[in-house]
């Protein structure tokens, strides 16, 4: 089974450290998890369209995941969930609320109701 394959099988951020053999603060990770596992999968697809994985063996590719994985935590070590955004409902938060548009009535349907009483 590849690195790869064998990442797909993981669903505890915790074991993502384990399997990868990345230290971590337990603390950090009990707080942006699910971050630092989004982040790391927006790393790793972008290695995937720029052919990063192409012609390498399963210790190199496991190499490449763990330096996404350090680097995915140390975004978050760094700065917090908040401020990075990565989900839809932080994004709106901070997004500007769009305004209404004004009441507009036309100055010329004003005055055809004048004249019509």
């Amino acid at each position: 089974m590849s690195v790869i394959d064998e990442l797909r099988r993981l669903s505890a951020a915790e074991d993502f450290f384990l399997f990868l053999d990345v230290p971590f603060e337990t603390s950090v990770v009990q707080v942006a998890r699910l971050h630092i596992l989004r982040r790391m999968g927006q790393y790793l697809r972008q290695s995937e369209a720029d052919d990063a994985f192409k012609g390498l063996e399963d210790p190199e590719i496991r190499g490449v995941c763990r330096a996404h994985l350090e680097q995915a935590y140390q975004d978050f070590v760094e700065s917090s969930p908040i401020q990075e955004r990565l989900f839809k409902v932080h994004k709106d938060a901070v997004a500007p609320t769009p305004q209404p548009p004004k009441p507009f009535v036309a100055l010329a349907s004003i005055a055809m109701l004048a004249k019509d009483k």
